[in-house]
C-alpha cells in the first residue's frame, strides 16, 4: 500500500520555488530523487518501472529538462532511509520545475509514478554547476 503522506509535496517548499520562478533571479535547478519503488513497480526489470521511466524520459525535455543519471542503491552505512534508486534530473529554470506538471504527458507520468513510488523524498539541489565538479 502506497502512503500518500510520503509522496504528497511539502506546500511550504513548493511556495519557495513558486517564488524563485515569478522573482526574476530564477536559474537551473538539480532534483535528487530518493525512490522506493513498490512491488508492483518490479524494480529495477519491471514493465511497470521501465515504462514510468520512459515516460518521465520523454516528459522532461517538454519542460527543457533532462535525467543526469539514475543509480541503484545497494544500502545505508549511516542513518536509515531504505531506498532502491537515485535519480538526479536537472532543470533549466524554477519554473520549469514547476510547468511540469502541465506539460504533454505529465497526467500519464503521475499515474505510473503513483503505481511505482512507493516512497520519495526530492531535495532542491544548485543547479548552475556540475554536481560532478565539488562545491
Amino acid at each position: 500500500m502506497v502512503s500518500e503522506k510520503v509522496v504528497l509535496p511539502n506546500e511550504r517548499e513548493f511556495e519557495t520555488i513558486r517564488a524563485i520562478a515569478q522573482g526574476g533571479r530564477d536559474k537551473p535547478v538539480l532534483m535528487l530523487n530518493l525512490n522506493r519503488y513498490s512491488t508492483d513497480a518490479g524494480y529495477p526489470d519491471g514493465d511497470n518501472y521501465h515504462k514510468y521511466m520512459s515516460v518521465l524520459e520523454a516528459l522532461l525535455p517538454r519542460v527543457g529538462a533532462t535525467i543526469l543519471w539514475r543509480t541503484p542503491v545497494f544500502g545505508q552505512p549511516v542513518g536509515e532511509q531504505p531506498i532502491d534508486e537515485i535519480l538526479a534530473a536537472w532543470y533549466p529554470t524554477h519554473q520549469a520545475f514547476v510547468e511540469l506538471p502541465d506539460a504533454p504527458g505529465a497526467r500519464e507520468n503521475f499515474r505510473l509514478r503513483r503505481m511505482c513510488v512507493e516512497y520519495a523524498v526530492i531535495h532542491r539541489c544548485c543547479g548552475d554547476r556540475s554536481p560532478f565538479c565539488g562545491a
